[in-house]
């Protein structure tokens, strides 16, 4: 699919399926500045910010002309997808995410402010949750965003069709 034309591009998913690593390769290959709402909304002792202070990083990241933004956040879903003209969903099995998620412990990763030293028993109920929870209502958004304003939607249900896909954009 040809996105030369994406300027404001979404990338959302379940943890662990691998956006944010496709959102670096996505960055790298054309060029777009990269936001991820994890290092918005976390603080590098793991507090947080506040839902103002949030809401007025974001608001000033969607005001410009072009960018990337990683992550889901629901609460600002609908908001974002109002703004945006392009969407990459991570809709990987539930093992993946799970697998994901736990082979990045002890990693540096520019999208969180901290290392991560376990597979947090709360997070990984969250990824287990997610399909429930989360998937339903980010479906519906999505489908609403696509038929109101008709904005690119590309899947992903493997990382390796994310990974083919980076490499028809380099070429």
């Amino acid at each position: 699919m040809d996105i030369s034309h994406a300027e404001k591009v979404l990338i959302i998913g379940c943890p662990g399926s691998g956006k944010s690593t496709f959102a670096r390769k996505l960055r790298d290959a054309t060029g777009l500045p990269l936001y991820y709402l994890d290092r918005i909304f976390h603080r590098p002792d793991r507090t947080t910010v506040t839902r103002p202070e949030f809401d007025a990083a974001l608001e000033g990241i969607t005001s410009r002309d072009e960018w990337i933004i990683d992550g889901n956040y629901i609460r600002t879903l609908e908001m974002r997808l109002s703004v945006c003209d392009t969407v990459f969903f991570f809709d990987l099995p539930l093992e993946d995410c799970l697998a994901g998620a736990a082979s990045r412990i002890g990693t540096v990763r520019e999208d969180l402010p901290w290392v991560e030293t376990e597979l947090d028993p709360e997070f990984r109920q969250y990824i287990i949750d997610f399909p429930e929870q989360q998937l339903p209502e980010i479906r519906r958004l999505i489908g609403q965003a696509a038929a109101g304003r008709g904005i690119k939607v590309i899947t992903f249900t493997s990382r390796e069709a994310a990974d083919q896909f980076i490499s028809e954009v380099r070429s």
